[in-house]
């Protein structure tokens, strides 16, 4: 199915939970590289369970020495494995030493019985990731339980011509940049649905105004929806083109590629802007723990707080590789 289809699912369950929706897009996206690894490590994934889920953290934070039979040994501090521990497999990044001599960059596939996880997930955003810390130290792991970062972007893997359909050739760093953002629209969705009921029949303290009634109250919610429109039209803009190019069988350029990026961090920024002026307008009364629309808040700043979403940054490459310099990051 199309990327339009994740964005639309993950949307839906964010109504519901954005901690849900985090998690499910994440491992979506974990699913779709697992398509790249190696047969011998699809078959003991999903060849034993299909309904096997695999969690992340993709950035090369670990270090791997890399053995005379091919194999690795391990270790490292890996923080914000979302959904780790409901996961059966990890996927866990590290740059890849020879010795002295780092030779490449990746994720090692590691059983999460292997693994050991901290206790560490006190937050006050997407709290129900369980986005805890994970630690290995010396652990050694098979050769085909390894993917190459570079092969990754490359369209170079050793799974890439083992399945049928496109799905396998689309960019890799936008499907996992956009595997984030889906969640951000059916948060203010939902925000957006409650404020009525929530404001309820509120008036402005000082003033003779009832909120709804109040004609700041009428832009601020026109203003909201259009935000989260401009949103959606960012996020589906990017799937239908990261569709177009896996389909016609060719890699996105490095512009597209970046302007997906970009298009992600608007798009949950936006969101995010749009639900914290309704939350703004509940008053002194929204700060109760119960506010449905502070909650989404929380979980729409902690999105935005995500290095593949951070604004400035997304902007900042978006803008160089648009007056043609060279990217200042590899991961694109």
């Amino acid at each position: 199915m199309p990327m339009r289809t994740h964005l639309d699912v993950i949307s839906t369950l964010a109504e519901g939970c954005g901690s849900t929706a985090w998690v499910a897009g994440v491992t979506h996206a974990h699913s779709w590289m697992m398509s790249h690894f190696p047969q011998a490590a699809q078959d003991e994934t999903y060849g034993v369970d299909p309904d096997t889920l695999i969690s992340a953290v993709i950035a090369p934070r670990g270090r791997a020495e890399r053995q005379a039979d091919g194999s690795f040994r391990l270790s490292g501090f890996w923080p914000f494995a979302s959904g780790s521990e409901h996961a059966q497999w990890l996927f866990i990044g590290a740059e890849v030493f020879d010795g002295s001599e780092m030779v490449d960059a990746g994720d090692f596939l590691v059983p999460s019985g292997e693994i050991t996880y901290l206790d560490d997930w006190f937050v006050t955003g997407l709290a129900g990731t369980g986005s805890c810390s994970v630690t290995l130290e010396d652990h050694p792991v098979p050769a085909h339980r390894f993917l190459s970062l570079p092969a990754l972007i490359a369209g170079q893997t050793p799974g890439r011509g083992l399945h049928d359909g496109w799905q396998p050739g689309l960019a890799a760093f936008p499907v996992l940049i956009l595997a984030l953002a889906g969640g951000a629209l059916g948060l203010a969705r939902s925000a957006l649905g409650s404020f009525p009921e929530v404001i309820g029949g509120k008036t402005i303290t000082y003033t003779d105004y009832i909120q709804r009634e109040y004609p700041s109250t009428h832009l601020m919610v026109a203003q909201a929806t259009a935000q989260v429109d401009q949103a959606q039209f960012h996020l589906y803009r990017a799937a239908d083109r990261m569709d177009d190019a896996a389909r016609s069988g060719a890699l996105l350029d490095i512009v597209e590629r970046v302007r997906v990026r970009a298009d992600a961090a608007e798009a949950v920024a936006m969101c995010m802007e749009s639900v914290k002026s309704l939350f703004q307008a509940t008053g002194g009364s929204g700060l109760r723990a119960s506010n449905p629309i502070g909650l989404a808040l929380a979980d729409l700043q902690a999105m935005c707080m995500h290095g593949g979403l951070a604004l400035e940054p997304a902007r900042a490459l978006y803008g160089r590789v648009l007056l043609g310099l060279e990217p200042d990051t590899v991961t694109i």
